[in-house]
């Protein structure tokens, strides 16, 4: 009997999005879609960009700033939209503004229907960056331009497992995109996790970010002030660590910009 629920059974996926053929319109959980701002973190700070915020994430770290991402109290803000449908959207948002996406979250790689997005915005000459913890791979990261891998120290509560991470950084290394690390520091556990990072794949450009212990405050100022501290601090440790000589130290800039305000 075939009553059509078996179509896909034996499908196959595109070996370099990773779409699997028929599922074109697979619709991806939007939760933000917002821009033209500037990239707040990592190699491609103050690079003007829209952004693709899409719900779900494998992690739940102590101090994430996107915990609606996760933990349900967004979830009636989720659109299920077509790649098509967010490509309407960004431009409805800057017709002729924008030449450049980033795909954030949550961790975007845990959705294999963002390859078609990807197609999408690749046809239609815009550049691509994305962040993840490097826990899941997708075909389709190979296509997107700038790739940011940022592990998460032991501040976060969550574990590396560095099985997956040497997975992830082995085959974005032979490729063609800009692939960085970057490690969140919050204390001197954290600072040590970063030198192992960075030792176990000194080639991969490697960003130090001060992190934010304060995700919920609204008192902007005092924010920007315990930031900026905290990147003294950092700036200090690197400049006297021989074993982080070829990094980059940087703050968040967005918070330092505009605090914990969501959509900027």
């Amino acid at each position: 009997m075939d009553d059509g629920m078996n179509d896909n059974v034996h499908a196959e996926a595109d070996p370099i999005t990773g779409v699997t053929k028929g599922t074109a319109s697979a619709r991806i959980p939007v939760l933000e879609i917002f821009g033209p701002t500037v990239q707040g973190e990592g190699l491609l700070v103050g690079q003007k960009t829209m952004f693709i915020r899409t719900a779900g994430c494998d992690y739940r770290c102590s101090w994430c700033d996107s915990a609606f991402t996760w933990d349900g109290s967004a979830k009636q803000d989720i659109e299920m939209l077509s790649a098509e449908g967010i490509w309407d959207k960004l431009y409805a948002l800057a017709p002729g503004q924008f030449s450049h996406v980033t795909l954030s979250g949550g961790n975007p790689a845990l959705l294999p229907q963002l390859g078609c997005l990807v197609e999408v915005l690749c046809a239609k000459g815009i550049r691509l960056a994305v962040e993840t913890q490097g826990t899941k791979w997708q075909p389709w990261l190979a296509l997107v331009d700038d790739v940011t891998i940022s592990p998460k120290p032991p501040s976060s509560g969550m574990k590396t497992c560095y099985e997956l991470l040497d997975d992830m950084v082995n085959k974005l290394s032979t490729g063609g995109n800009g692939l960085c690390l970057k490690v969140v520091i919050f204390n001197e556990e954290d600072f040590d996790y970063a030198i192992a990072i960075h030792e176990r794949y000194p080639a991969v450009p490697f960003v130090l970010q001060t992190g934010n212990e304060a995700v919920t405050t609204t008192d902007d100022d005092s924010l920007v002030k315990s930031l900026l501290r905290r990147y003294e601090w950092l700036i200090y440790r690197v400049s006297v660590e021989a074993r982080l000589n070829d990094v980059r130290v940087l703050p968040q800039l967005h918070t330092l910009v505009w605090g914990n305000k969501r959509g900027v």
